[in-house]
């Protein structure tokens, strides 16, 4: 039986998971009356309700005496550091392309890597059943795209294919398609995907995804690049700089079958495997026979451009919701995550009790950060900044990004405007057809952050933003924040409608009756530039005497909804984001107003956050 590695690599939205589970069906991996859920590989509660992939994961089909090993790649920018690792492991790769939207800033971010370390990819045109399908255009732009990113000859040569996932066709020829199933695209894998070299010699594999099993301990995913492996067999694990790890005994070999993982007594040269039974061995380290000096070199992965201060909640009201409140604790957790996220960089802060946490964007840091709340995690979150970098002549450059804003042509104006105040170049303007155009930017980091709550607002939710890095440039001076003050509470205890409704007229409020607050927390949105100190406690005066429309039902605003990404783009560097498993708080840096005070009149904000 011949293998096949090959990766889905895709923009975010374009198909991958649907292709994936319909390559599952039509494959004979589940019973014609076994019940599939939709997303089979999003196994994540966070993948499921955002509808975005985020771990990358591996499965296997069977096909004419073929086993396809296909891993789903995430498709958001943020978590492009698991597509970086994951295409060292393939021989080929399905580039996944919406037939109506085209090449997206991901999928130039994937292809460039994927063409970078010499894969021929194939190209599927999905989703080709869209009312404003332009299938042809969006050929030549992919055709464009291969060459501005400095494909081979080989690699501009690449097979397509037309269809849809979720209907389950694929065909080569759109003008007479049968749509009869994705033969044509099993076919293709086989023809044009090469069978991984067999390489001789001792076993060695680079550990490329960590996993943690209750009963099995840690679980190390990678493909063999030499050598074979045996259970209970005595390997090492190097460092990328060739310091000797741990060196232990293989308990249970795991090759994917389907969405299982089954046991087998021996894995071989270029076949795709987890391993079981070593405690140290993380992501990028060579895992190999003890004879065995030299390691394997990982591929090399973009550096983080944002970070965000994490530090250990001191509210009053900190223990009350969650469990996990320490810096011990919060440490150990973000230690974790950065052993097996590579693109995530953790190191602890000057300030007592906090840390600093770098990631590709604020999506990949909220993420982390909801993941720890429904662990029981308590901590303050601080706003996010860009990480700054500095050149030969000690000049401040600032992360630049690629934005790509697709818009009803009316809100075009607006998009334009709001983009240019923020620092923001315009690389190129062009119809998208059905009264929408396409608007790409070159903006700075910092600029967007915040930005899309403020874009959806402007375009009455119509617009559709994609970020992805595009490179360091000389800083671009102050951009404007945020024009509104808060409102602050200055009392403990619990709000109620009397005071909120009487607050109304001096902004928009955050909060409900009935919610704890305490001095120094956040609980509404001045309608003025400078903080207002508010007392949402104070209720309605009894009297004996009553007047007509005194005991009229107070009837209150919904208040604003501050989700978990909101509220980090939204407050500013004095104040904090309060996260625990059943509340999101919004609060002051310094809940003394003194202390505030003291911290307005002294403290320079820098603009600059620190360099990783």
């Amino acid at each position: 039986m011949q293998i096949r590695n090959i990766a889905i690599i895709a923009h975010v939205d374009h198909g991958k998971t649907t292709l994936v589970d319909e390559l599952l069906k039509q494959s004979g991996a589940f019973r014609e009356n076994q019940t599939t859920s939709e997303r089979m590989m999003d196994s994540h509660d966070i993948e499921r309700e955002r509808g975005i992939t985020i771990l990358a994961k591996v499965t296997s089909v069977l096909w004419k005496h073929n086993r396809m090993n296909i891993i789903d790649t995430p498709g958001h920018a943020d978590f492009g550091g698991e597509v970086e690792r994951i295409l060292n492991m393939v021989d080929g790769a399905i580039l996944l392309v919406d037939a109506s939207e085209g090449p997206m800033p991901q999928t130039k971010f994937v292809l460039t890597k994927a063409l970078k370390v010499g894969l021929q990819p194939i190209v599927v045109l999905n989703k080709i059943d869209r009312k404003d399908s332009r299938p042809h255009q969006v050929i030549n732009e992919i055709f464009d795209l291969f060459s501005a990113l400095g494909a081979t000859d080989q690699q501009l040569d690449f097979p397509i294919l037309y269809g849809s996932s979720r209907d389950g066709w694929m065909e080569r020829d759109i003008q007479n398609p049968k749509k009869k199933g994705f033969l044509p695209l099993f076919d293709l894998v086989i023809q044009h995907v090469p069978v991984p070299t067999m390489i001789p010699g001792p076993f060695r594999m680079i550990g490329t995804i960590l996993e943690s099993d209750p009963f099995l301990g840690r679980i190390i995913t990678g493909r063999i690049y030499s050598g074979s492996i045996q259970e209970n067999q005595i390997i090492q694990v190097l460092t990328q700089e060739g310091k000797i790890v741990e060196t232990g005994r293989i308990s249970k070999i795991l090759a994917f079958r389907g969405l299982k993982r089954q046991p087998i007594h021996k894995g071989t040269s270029g076949d795709i495997i987890a391993i079981s039974g070593l405690q140290k061995g993380t992501v990028s380290d060579t895992f190999c026979d003890p004879s065995i000096t030299t390691p394997l070199t990982a591929p090399p992965v973009d550096p983080p451009t944002v970070s965000m201060t994490f530090l250990v909640n001191d509210s009053p009201l900190a223990g009350t919701e969650g469990k996990k409140l320490t810096s011990r604790v919060i440490r150990e957790r973000l230690l974790k995550e950065a052993e097996s996220n590579i693109a995530l960089k953790v190191k602890e802060s000057s300030m007592k009790n906090s840390f600093l946490v770098s990631g590709r964007g604020e999506l990949q840091l909220a993420v982390l950060i909801e993941n720890m709340r429904r662990e029981g995690f308590e901590l303050n979150i601080s706003r996010p900044k860009v990480i700054m970098q500095q050149d030969e002549n000690k000049r401040w450059l600032e992360p630049i990004e690629e934005v790509v804003i697709d818009v009803e042509a009316k809100y075009s104006g607006i998009v334009v405007q709001k983009l240019y105040e923020r620092k923001a170049d315009m690389s190129e303007l062009k119809d998208s057809g059905h009264n929408r155009v396409r608007l790409t930017f070159y903006a700075p980091t910092r600029s967007l952050i915040g930005y899309q709550s403020e874009l959806l607002t402007d375009t009455r939710g119509t617009a559709v933003i994609n970020r992805l890095f595009h490179n360091y440039q000389l800083f671009k001076g102050k951009i404007p924040g945020r024009t509104n003050g808060v409102m602050v509470s200055n009392e403990m205890g619990e709000s109620v409608s009397y005071a909120l409704f009487h607050l109304e007229n001096r902004g928009l409020i955050l909060i409900e009756p009935g919610v704890k607050v305490y001095p120094g927390m956040i609980v509404g949105i001045h309608s003025r530039s400078n903080d207002l100190e508010v007392n949402v406690l104070k209720g309605k005066k009894h009297t004996n005497i009553r007047a007509s429309g005194k005991d009229e039902a107070i009837r209150l605003t919904a208040p604003i909804q501050m989700t978990l990404e909101r509220a980090l783009s939204w407050i500013q560097d004095d104040e904090l984001v309060e996260v625990t498993p059943k509340s999101i708080r919004l609060r002051k840096a310094y809940l003394n107003i003194h202390e505030r005070k003291r911290f307005r009149k002294t403290c320079i904000i820098d603009e600059h956050a620190l360099d990783f």
